[in-house]
């Protein structure tokens, strides 16, 4: 078998029951995942439970069952059991390892994907996505079994396999580490919100806690069937809670995607709040509040040029990390920094969460409006925008830029044209088979032209 990449920028993702996101590799992974992180974590300290445990969360895809079951098989077989948590939030799985004292962590989602798709995510004994030296040594031992090269003698038998238990109150647990991120006495007083939960692993969990926390909540993508994850609503799709917001006259719409890791805000007028005004937005609150670690905010080279001169009139420090929340929060765990996201909605409070938390974030920024007595609408002005455009081209294969001397040089003809009054980013997407051009410059309609320039280059190099 031809050895190819298997994580990307956000774990493992593909087509669903077609190589690598298929049964067999994810027996192998859980496998590998329960060996590597058990050791990682220095062995079981415990003397009340005896054996290493993994959590497995999932999200609402068809075939969450079938690889969720192939995972617990393949950490049963290490002699590690496996608790169930159901359909719930990526974070709320992060949440779970460390708050249960669990060896590590699993969800199963493809994120803002469509059902057809699903993705392996990994979290270690803290919560934390995996650096890239454990992934490939998680890689490297699926491979082996692949090839046909397992050691069954040495594996555990008799009662030292692992078994499954299902965690009934893994919600209700999540639910309260979210209260806990709020001042005590915390109320939401009847605001009216929309809550758009694309029909995926927040649809239960969500609601509850803005209802609990005494939201007035109307909902959207709350009814999933297996199929319509992320099926024309959601983060996706801001303009379906804009529209609400508008309908009934709310304060905020709230768009998750369909692990719940990153949200997309819309104001009371329904218009969307680009995903670097809400970093933004909050970055000044919590250095006001004196809790910006280090006086940083971490980034990646997507967010916008915008974003930077607001945090520099603020007297605050911008640091861009790769594309990915995973490298966003290393740079943070890196420097001591406290806070960090990403354009795309991924939002990480690093005192609250380890991971982005889409939940978490609408929360804070509902908490900053209620603190200040600002509506959305009148924070996010503080954040201007330069314009930005972004072609997505799919592709058949990935090439170094180098390589593909048409592309390469329309790229640096397009830098120095934009010399001083935009930038321009081009890199391949971790998750799916596309290269991405994002340009920014005072024009939008000049860029947009280059963006589709370069886009139309790469698809005539390595295009469908």
């Amino acid at each position: 078998m031809k050895k190819r990449k298997l994580f990307g920028t956000d774990g493992i993702r593909g087509l669903a029951n077609k190589f690598p996101m298929n049964t067999e590799v994810a027996m192998h992974v859980g496998a590998a995942t329960a060996k590597v992180l058990f050791k990682r974590a220095g062995g079981h300290k415990r003397t009340d439970y005896p054996k290493p445990r993994i959590i497995i969360g999932k999200d609402t895809r068809l075939s969450c069952y079938m690889l969720e079951q192939a995972l617990t098989s393949g950490i049963c077989s290490m002699g590690a059991d496996v608790l169930l948590t159901g359909p719930i939030p990526t974070p709320a799985v992060a949440f779970l390892v460390k708050d249960m004292r669990a060896d590590a962590g699993i969800m199963v989602s493809a994120s803002h994907n469509q059902y057809q798709d699903n993705g392996i995510k990994i979290f270690d004994h803290e919560g934390f996505k995996l650096p890239d030296a454990l992934e490939e040594e998680i890689e490297e031992m699926v491979w082996k079994a692949l090839e046909g090269h397992l050691d069954d003698e040495n594996l555990p038998k008799n009662d030292k396999i692992g078994r499954t238990v299902r965690i009934d109150d893994a919600p209700g647990r999540y639910i309260v580490g979210l209260k806990n991120s709020l001042p005590s006495g915390f109320h939401l007083q009847d605001i009216p919100l929309v809550l758009d939960c694309a029909n995926g692993a927040a649809y239960k969990v969500a609601p509850t806690v803005f209802r609990e926390l005494g939201a007035k909540v109307f909902l959207k993508g709350s009814e999933p069937n297996g199929t319509n994850i992320n099926l024309g609503v959601g983060a996706l799709y801001p303009e379906v809670a804009a529209g609400a917001v508008v309908e009934f006259s709310a304060k905020i719409g709230i768009s998750l995607d369909g692990d719940s890791d990153r949200v997309i805000l819309s104001d009371e007028n329904g218009e969307v709040v680009n995903g670097d005004q809400v970093i933004g937005i909050c970055a000044a609150e919590l250095k006001r509040l004196g809790k910006l670690k280090g006086n940083t905010v971490v980034t990646t080279p997507m967010s916008n040029l915008g974003l930077e001169q607001f945090l520099e009139s603020q007297g605050i420090n911008l640091t861009r990390a790769g594309v990915g929340d995973r490298y966003v929060l290393e740079e943070m765990r890196t420097n001591g920094y406290s806070f960090g996201g990403e354009q795309s909605g991924h939002i990480i409070f690093g005192d609250y969460s380890s991971t982005g938390d889409g939940i978490l974030a609408a929360l804070k920024v509902i908490e900053i409006m209620t603190k200040t007595g600002r509506a959305l609408s009148e924070l996010k002005k503080q954040v201007t925008m330069f314009p930005q455009v972004r072609e997505d081209v799919r592709i058949v294969e990935r090439k170094e830029i180098k390589d593909l001397p048409e592309v390469k040089k329309l790229i640096e003809e397009t830098e120095k044209e934009l010399k001083g009054k935009g930038r321009i980013f081009v890199r391949y997407s971790g998750t799916e088979p596309l290269v991405r051009v994002m340009i920014e410059g005072p024009d939008v309609k000049v860029i947009r032209a280059m963006a589709k320039k370069i886009g139309a280059a790469f698809s005539k190099a390595i295009g469908e």
